[in-house]
């Protein structure tokens, strides 16, 4: 079968061929390791977190499992007497790789743009902790940081989920949670790249082989990794692929966004229109020519620092006040 997709952005298609040198667009079950030594090599730059505190915490894990690990970040210069938005930062990393200190460059970027408390979250990853350990961990951080929030100085009508990729997907999985379980309110949900559906079923979802960052065959990697054989079969939980869920009411305001030649592209559209016609909120980008995760790739491209401003200027609308 003949693939065809939209043409790469010639800037970010430069980049992506280096990219491919130290980290190859396809991930098979034997490359976890591989893919896991490369995310456990970030190191988010020194000067990335100038003018902003971290410290470390833990909070209680769910009900028979280990604690979760928790890293805080907070301007330095805050008034601690005015409470300020909070958000629960979940990271990606296909959902077998990658800890809480992936993506902080993102977090760093959104605290500066709109002062607020970032409590990124160490969850369990899959294969050896399938769903819903990932979730139920990041689940157990979100409710630690509402409960935690006068004492972190942050305002609990104003907490927002975070998440690239897997941590896009798990983010809209918590806010699938925290609705039907009443827990924490939330204000705002913010979905990047999210990886929501394991089905494989549009046309994006398979029309990448060897090429961009996530093909299809990596997706199915995470998808069997998280969900063993239950993957794209009938008894999946929505929230562990919520595209799956039946109704998207009562969510909270979302930004989603994808780029054009991506394998989430087609289920983010889906997942935005469904939001849509559930009656709530959602702003959704589709960038031209890019690849999954280009942003974080190539921070300084043309279309990294559109997208980054269209995220950052999102978040002040969502949480004046």
């Amino acid at each position: 079968m003949t693939r065809t997709h939209p043409p790469f952005d010639p800037e970010l298609e430069a980049a992506l061929r280096l990219v491919h040198q130290v980290n190859p667009p396809t991930v098979t079950s034997e490359r976890i390791a591989d893919l896991r030594a490369i995310t456990d090599a970030y190191r988010i730059a020194e000067e990335s977190l100038a003018g902003i505190d971290v410290a470390e915490h833990v909070a209680p894990g769910p009900a028979g499992a280990p604690d979760v690990a928790l890293t805080v970040l907070r301007p330095a210069d805050a008034d601690p007497a005015v409470p300020l938005p909070g958000m629960l930062h979940i990271h990606g990393g296909g959902m077998v790789a990658g800890n809480r200190r992936v993506g902080l460059d993102w977090a760093a970027d959104w605290l500066r743009a709109v002062p607020m408390v970032v409590a990124s979250v160490e969850y369990r990853l899959a294969p050896e902790h399938p769903h819903p350990a990932p979730l139920e961990d990041c689940y157990a951080g979100l409710e630690w940081l509402a409960g935690k929030a006068a004492e972190l100085g942050v305002d609990p009508s104003r907490l927002v989920v975070a998440g690239g990729s897997a941590g896009g997907g798990l983010a809209a999985g918590v806010a699938l949670l925290a609705r039907d379980r009443g827990g924490p309110a939330l204000a705002a949900q913010l979905l990047i790249c999210p990886m929501i559906d394991d089905r494989a079923r549009t046309p994006s979802s398979t029309e990448l082989d060897g090429e961009g960052l996530w093909d299809r065959t990596s997706n199915a990697t995470g998808w069997a990794a998280l969900l063993g054989d239950a993957a794209g079969g009938p008894d999946v939980s929505p929230y562990a692929a919520p595209a799956r869920a039946t109704s998207l009411a009562g969510l909270p305001p979302a930004f989603l966004d994808a780029g054009a030649v991506e394998t989430f592209r087609d289920e983010t559209v889906d997942y935005a229109t469904r939001l849509w016609q559930a009656g709530g909120q959602a702003e959704l980008h589709v960038w031209p020519g890019a690849f999954h995760g280009f942003d974080s790739v190539v921070p300084t491209a043309t279309l990294s620092r559109e997208a980054r401003a269209a995220r950052e200027n999102w978040l002040r609308r969502v949480l004046s006040g």
